[in-house]
């Protein structure tokens, strides 16, 4: 009986080792010169998460309704955890109120030109140690965490929304100015809201923008783990 992992190989047989002449960082270890791009997966992968990507542009009229935001946060509150720990909690902050002004001031300069004019900023929180000892809540809290995020995101996509994930902002003065407690961490930050007008994520032009982003990603040869 075939692995899966043979399996997977054989489905992605066709796609091409990297030339040699191109060169690896190591040599006989992993390299990547070649990206594949989407049009190579499209047809494999479901529309909302074909269609995701992550702008630096948004709509500043943009405000998103309060069932929105609710939808969003469901999203992120029913994916898996460890033992069902939940270890996340997010501090929101819609376009316009106080608790967005509090996040936008420790924005740092290369996310505070655009992450503003997002509809929401959402800091994510994980929950790492049990209270006032050194005993990790959950080995998983991080993990778990990504998971309630991409949860969200795709939640976000399905409404005709954007999300961009980013860390380019003080964690450490974030997180005094909400009480955070030692035992949790401002972990990441997401910008929320309706991409602005403008051309459709380049494919597969070698002239892409720079903010449009890349669609390619390394190939499914390049990420399968070699197992003798």
């Amino acid at each position: 009986m075939k692995s899966g992992q043979d399996v997977v190989q054989n489905l992605y047989r066709v796609v091409p080792s990297a030339p040699a002449e191109r060169g690896c960082p190591v040599p006989g270890g992993p390299c990547h010169p070649w990206l594949v791009s989407l049009e190579a997966d499209q047809r494999l992968l479901h529309p909302l998460l074909a269609g995701r990507w992550s702008p630096t542009t948004f709509d500043a009229s943009y405000e998103l309704a309060a069932s929105e935001i609710e939808a969003l946060l469901e999203a992120a509150r029913w994916a898996p955890s460890a033992g069902n720990s939940q270890p996340w909690a997010f501090i929101v902050g819609r376009r316009g109120d106080a608790t967005h002004s509090r996040l936008v001031r420790y924005l740092a300069g290369s996310s505070g030109g655009w992450a503003p004019t997002a509809s929401l900023l959402i800091a994510n929180l994980a929950h790492r140690y049990v209270e006032d000892t050194d005993w990790e809540y959950s080995e998983f809290s991080l993990y778990d965490l990504g998971q309630a995020v991409a949860h969200l995101t795709v939640q976000a996509q399905a409404l005709g929304l954007h999300v961009r994930q980013f860390r380019a902002f003080d964690r450490a003065g974030l997180a005094a100015e909400f009480a955070v407690p030692d035992h949790w961490e401002v972990t990441t930050m997401a910008a929320v809201g309706r991409a602005a007008a403008q051309p459709a994520p380049e494919r597969s032009s070698t002239a892409r923008r720079a903010d449009v982003p890349s669609r390619q990603r390394r190939s499914i040869n390049d990420i399968l783990w070699p197992v003798a």
